[in-house]
């Protein structure tokens, strides 16, 4: 089973929970309403309040059976998120140094009065306006003789790609399996079927 998975059968689990939960809750403020108004209705209700606290206590069990599971889960999700951002922010830190690197040999290659690409200028003054300049007074200076010729140092730049961390994350598979699921009808049957024995 894979994370997203897990996240969305568990996570339906323990919505449905919480509402079964929430009406058992509503009814029960309700008895206890008809009760605190009639005490007479307290041997009406006696048998139905009984059930709907055993009941609650049931769902509560499981509910917090589902709900331990999906933090493993989520813990498994959040560490899959970090690694797969830490990794794209070293491909990014990776990148930066190599234009660095770039930068300052066409910065070299400018100051030495060499003819690099206008792509090439562009790069190094938008780094660097000040070290542009620079790179273009030394040039300046050069002893005049044949110019080298360069090309693009950008021009066989591959796009940098980038793995979507929350993709990456659902995408993994868990080998643990984690609680059966059981309806709530099915929990709120047991308690019945516990009572009439």
């Amino acid at each position: 089973m894979k994370i997203a998975d897990a996240r969305h059968i568990y996570g339906a689990q323990l919505r449905t929970y919480n509402e079964a939960r929430y009406k058992i809750a509503e009814r029960q403020n309700e008895i206890k309403d008809s009760i605190r108004f009639n005490p007479d209705n307290e041997v009406v209700y006696a048998n139905e309040a009984a059930r709907l606290e055993l009941s609650y206590e049931a769902l509560t069990k499981k509910q917090e059976e589902y709900q331990e599971y999906m933090n493993g889960v989520m813990e498994r999700f959040n560490a899959q998120v970090n690694l797969v951002s830490s990794k794209n922010e070293c491909k990014v830190a990776k990148k930066e140094a190599e234009d660095l690197g770039k930068i300052m040999e066409v910065a070299r290659r400018i100051m030495k009065g060499a003819t690099v690409p206008p792509y090439d200028e562009k790069k190094l003054m938008e780094y660097d306006d000040k070290l542009y300049q620079m790179a273009k007074n030394i040039s300046m200076m050069a002893k005049e003789r044949e110019r080298e010729k360069y090309k693009s140092l950008w021009e066989d730049e591959e796009e940098l790609e980038m793995e979507d961390p929350m993709e990456a994350a659902d995408n993994v598979e868990i080998s643990d399996f984690g609680p059966e699921i059981v309806s709530v009808d099915e929990v709120v049957a047991s308690i019945d079927t516990e009572q009439a024995e």
